[in-house]
């Protein structure tokens, strides 16, 4: 789960039943050139109470992965090569679920990691609609070198609101074909569910990720009440900090159903700014659900076909696209699908905006996304970017600094100093005290090499 399973949530789930963990998807290429990344993201959460944990990487270049694995390797207790992702990013950048027809790259991949590595390599695919072609995938796989498997139950086409059911007989095949532990996803929303799961499909574990997201009790088979969850939570980021963004995803899973019917918390929730204002608006939804408890009627029943009351840590079910339609008030036929929000983005009455741009709509209420309101800017001479306004060449940053360097010339408005430092190098070459002013002649710019050396190093 990118950003959705840090060491805090992962400490509450592990309270709460989870036996294992894993960290969210890192980047390979971004963890091996990038000290502060690695340091965010792994290094400064070691905790011994957060074992055992497996570390996952996206990439798709056999050298990157085994590098930013073995950066990894003394942290955890093994390595996960993630062929799940479905989402667009993971397609932009050619990772996820989107190398599954890579057979040659994902071997090399695999046996490279296997080869090197003190630690486990396992593998998380997503499956093909073909059965078959789902357990070859699988067993090469196990022969490159996998040695623990989990199978998502869902093609990479299912995702959002076209995800439905995940295919529970693709992961019982991929198990009686393999000789390596298999673990389970999908469909997971309830302990029933996870003994239901390893009753039919006879694999070794169980993975859950939404489920676990708005029922972090999922494997003890409870539900409690939000606000408890919410609670001990926001402790354990108090001891094990992470990014405030995380902080408030989790929220808006845990209390998702109470803020259906509190849509102003919502809104309160997505403006603030520190960890104590999302206490704050936490506690203010604890105290609407208390009020609404105590004046709650005998024999009333949940609303909205909700299993339990909103109050209550229970799974979100996620409408298929005809009831999505039929929520938002349109045809079944319609292209346009929106998401499990739209009744909220409706009554905000900024319906034809994106996601992004309500969230800074919402931040600055005066702010336009007009095209033609936009401020007009000159434009560079050559490349057409908008230019400097106090370039001596009227021209963008990129030009400026390659003309001023071919005449070695300067442009204090892009602070270009390629002329002064020219003449200091002269000076220090010539051992002399006071610059002389050099008038620009052809004989200044064509310089000897040296000189033109001098000059680099300079700059």
């Amino acid at each position: 789960m990118v950003d959705q399973s840090e060491l805090a949530w992962r400490l509450l789930s592990r309270r709460h039943g989870a036996q294992l963990c894993y960290t969210p998807m890192l980047h390979a290429q971004v963890f091996v050139r990038d000290a502060n990344y690695r340091k965010e993201n792994l290094y400064c959460d070691v905790c011994p109470e957060d074992r055992p944990l497996i570390v996952q990487f996206c990439a798709n270049d056999p050298e990157v992965f085994v590098q930013a694995a073995v950066l990894a390797q003394d942290y955890c207790d093994a390595i996960d090569l993630n062929l799940g992702c479905p989402q667009m990013i993971a397609k932009r950048g050619h990772y996820g679920a989107f190398l599954q027809e890579e057979w040659d790259l994902l071997q090399r991949m695999i046996w490279l990691a296997n080869e090197k590595l003190s630690v486990p390599i396992t593998c998380k695919i997503r499956v093909f609609p073909d059965i078959d072609k789902t357990v070859k995938y699988a067993q090469m796989l196990e022969k490159a070198g996998c040695q623990l498997l989990t199978v998502h139950g869902r093609t990479k086409e299912q995702k959002g609101p076209l995800a439905g059911v995940a295919s529970w007989e693709h992961i019982k095949a991929v198990r009686k074909a393999v000789s390596i532990p298999v673990f389970a996803n999908g469909n997971i929303q309830s302990l029933r569910d996870v003994e239901e799961c390893l009753q039919k499909t006879g694999v070794q574990g169980v993975m859950s990720a939404e489920g676990n997201l708005h029922n972090p009790a999922l494997f003890e088979g409870q539900n409690p009440l939000v606000w408890e969850m919410a609670e001990e939570y926001l402790e354990i980021v108090q001891q094990y900090p992470c990014p405030l963004s995380y902080v408030r995803a989790h929220l808006f899973k845990l209390w998702h159903h109470p803020l259906q019917v509190y849509q102003q918390l919502r809104d309160e929730l997505a403006k603030a700014k520190t960890l104590e204002g999302i206490a704050d608006v936490s506690r203010e939804l604890k105290l609407r659900c208390q009020e609404e408890i105590t004046n709650q009627k005998e024999g009333e029943k949940p609303r909205g076909g909700l299993p339990f009351f909103h109050w209550i840590c229970q799974p979100y079910i996620r409408p298929g696209p005809k009831e999505m339609c039929k929520e938002n008030g349109s045809s079944g036929t319609e292209k346009s699908v929106r998401g499990k929000r739209s009744l909220e983005d409706e009554e905000d009455g900024h319906s034809d905006l994106s996601k992004n741009k309500q969230k800074k709509k919402l931040r600055n209420p005066s702010k336009s996304f007009d095209p033609s309101l936009k401020p007009k800017y000159a434009k560079c001479d050559q490349c057409g970017n908008p230019k400097g306004n106090k370039c001596v060449f009227n021209l963008c940053r990129g030009c400026c600094k390659k003309r001023a360097f071919k005449e070695t010339a300067d442009c204090p408005g892009h602070g270009l100093l390629f002329r002064t430092k020219y003449e200091k190098s002269l000076v220090w070459k010539s051992g002399q005290t006071q610059p002389q002013r050099l008038e620009r002649t052809t004989a200044d710019v064509v310089e000897s090499a040296a000189l033109k050396e001098v000059i680099d190093r300079a700059v």
